[in-house]
């Protein structure tokens, strides 16, 4: 198990994912907090952006899917941000965590809802 990380915070989009039909109208904030694991020892070593993940190229992914076609379910966001990753980076695993704010729950005062998935690359093979 691999100890180093490539950890994004707190990025905010506004998309338009839920179930209810005003979500997917109206749209709202999402933030998404990113964790890759991944080996860290040779771009440490060499200095050279083709040696790590880069996270640029991770921020713009992420920003795709949120920001792309309305899906149902956070849960469904993460699980693409989370495969797109693996299939597309040198990350060994990926914890994801995407939070809608100030969810359209009726009588609620509720900050933010979030979905937070842990994969690996073997979970997709």
């Amino acid at each position: 198990m691999k100890t180093d990380k490539i950890i994004l915070s707190e990025m905010e989009f506004y998309g338009y994912h839920g179930v209810n039909q005003e979500e997917k109208i109206q749209g709202q904030k999402f933030v998404v907090d990113l964790e890759i694991n991944c080996s860290l020892l040779l771009p440490g070593q060499t200095d050279d952006l083709n040696d790590t993940v880069n996270y640029s190229q991770v921020y713009k992914l992420i920003k795709s899917i949120v920001e792309g076609p309305s899906q149902n379910l956070i849960e469904s966001v993460a699980e693409n941000i989370a495969y797109r990753i693996l299939s597309e980076t040198s990350a060994d695993e990926v914890t994801v965590k995407v939070s809608k704010l100030q969810p359209p729950i009726k009588g609620s005062q509720i900050k933010s809802a979030a979905a937070q998935i842990t994969r690996t690359i073997s979970n997709y093979s």
